[in-house]
């Protein structure tokens, strides 16, 4: 199970996704603190602790951010870009959570340091499980520098 209290910045401009993530990173573990944000603006805003999220009790550093490509404001590649270019930034790993298939999408995220790219299961008790396979692989076993 998790060692400290982790945290997960899933950032999911659909609300039944979102929802369904939720839910599965919750059979990982219920001490997973999971933080959604519904754009890229509000991802970047919580990365760099701004507006709503200034504070560190508010907006704690995440362990893994869960990004998908399309959203409002800023779109996920561009969120990953900037993350990936912060020297404070790039060791947080990103894996992106899509639903596209299409070959641009994943060269370019790949090209812009995405950590991993997974395509969203369409049926609930695979996409659940998916959840507590990339929480587990991420936060249990892969290890990052501080």
């Amino acid at each position: 199970m998790v060692k400290k209290r982790s945290v997960i910045l899933l950032v999911e401009d659909n609300e039944s996704h979102a929802l369904l993530a939720r839910r599965g990173l919750a059979q990982f573990s219920e001490e997973l603190l999971v933080v959604h944000v519904s754009d890229g603006e509000a991802a970047l805003n919580y990365l760099y602790r701004r507006e709503n999220f200034s504070s560190l009790r508010v907006s704690p550093r995440p362990d893994l951010v869960l990004l998908d490509l399309r959203l409002p404001k800023i779109d996920g590649i561009d969120v990953l870009k900037e993350i990936k270019q912060d020297q404070d930034l790039r060791s947080i790993p990103v894996v992106v959570l899509t639903s596209s298939l299409a070959e641009p999408d994943i060269v370019n995220a790949y090209y812009n340091y995405a950590n991993s790219y997974l395509v969203k299961e369409s049926d609930f008790n695979t996409f659940r499980d998916e959840m507590v396979e990339i929480a587990r692989y991420w936060l249990n076993w892969n290890v990052i520098p501080l």
